[in-house]
């Protein structure tokens, strides 16, 4: 076994034996992983569906029903478009396409190589006054630009730099 995965099972059986303690739910012990790892990862699902002889549908049921959960690594920083109706015709898919430009992602990406930032859309925000409305690391940008976002982008781009 190497190093990495060694590390992973420990930690995995660390959050089942608090699951199985306190009788908890399987929402819970998601939320407990996705605490320790940032994400959900696919190993942990098919890990715990074989020690609790659950299918691993039913993890990813949980996992794809509530927005909470994230199957795959985030950044280090989020930045979230909301692309409901007003911020659609607002100009947002302007403004991902933007940050992404910025980023260097690919149309596929979400998320830097270095995992600083992840760029994510949700259906609506219910802002739309302010519309369109982008939110970076909980900080609300409304009626947004491609150059507010483009240097917010940058300021966390130097910012981390300056932590290295």
């Amino acid at each position: 076994m190497n190093v990495i995965f060694t590390t992973m099972h420990e930690q995995l059986t660390d959050l089942l034996v608090r699951f199985r303690e306190s009788e908890g739910n399987l929402i819970t012990l998601l939320q407990d992983t996705q605490e320790v790892f940032g994400y959900v990862p696919q190993e942990a699902v098919y890990w715990y569906a074989n020690e609790l002889d659950v299918p691993a549908s039913r993890f990813f049921g949980i996992a794809t029903f509530y927005a909470q959960f994230h199957l795959k690594p985030r950044g280090k920083n989020i930045v979230t478009a909301c692309c409901g109706t007003a911020c659609h015709v607002r100009g947002a898919e302007r403004l991902v396409n933007a940050v992404k430009r910025e980023l260097k992602l690919e149309e596929d990406q979400d998320t830097t190589e270095d995992r600083l930032i992840t760029v994510e859309k949700l259906a609506c925000l219910g802002t739309c006054s302010l519309a369109p409305v982008v939110i970076i690391n909980g900080k609300m940008f409304g009626k947004a630009t491609t150059d507010i976002l483009t240097r917010e982008i940058r300021s966390l781009k130097k910012e981390a730099k300056k932590d290295e």
